[in-house]
């Protein structure tokens, strides 16, 4: 797994619909929460490729929700999902 805390703002976190670590944060800095609040304010986890698009061939659900836990403190109450996958 990526280590977020470093990583640059630009980094994109949903390559299914490019949604980079800056939008998330500043969506869970508006207090969004978990990642259903993510995935509504931002759309990340919401596409349907990630096996093709992420680099990882992985669902971005856990990078949402370990984001969630740095800047809100919040992780845990969310368990990763790949609905995007689905």
């Amino acid at each position: 797994m990526k280590d977020w805390r470093s990583a640059p703002d630009g980094d994109i976190v949903c390559y299914c619909k490019g949604v980079s670590k800056a939008s998330i944060v500043t969506a869970i800095e508006s207090g969004n929460s978990s990642l259903n609040m993510i995935r509504k304010s931002t759309d990340a986890c919401t596409g349907g490729n990630c096996k093709e698009l992420n680099p990882s061939g992985k669902c971005c659900s856990p990078d949402i929700i370990e984001l969630i836990d740095i800047y809100s403190g919040n992780g845990g109450s969310d368990k990763p999902c790949c609905s995007c996958c689905s």
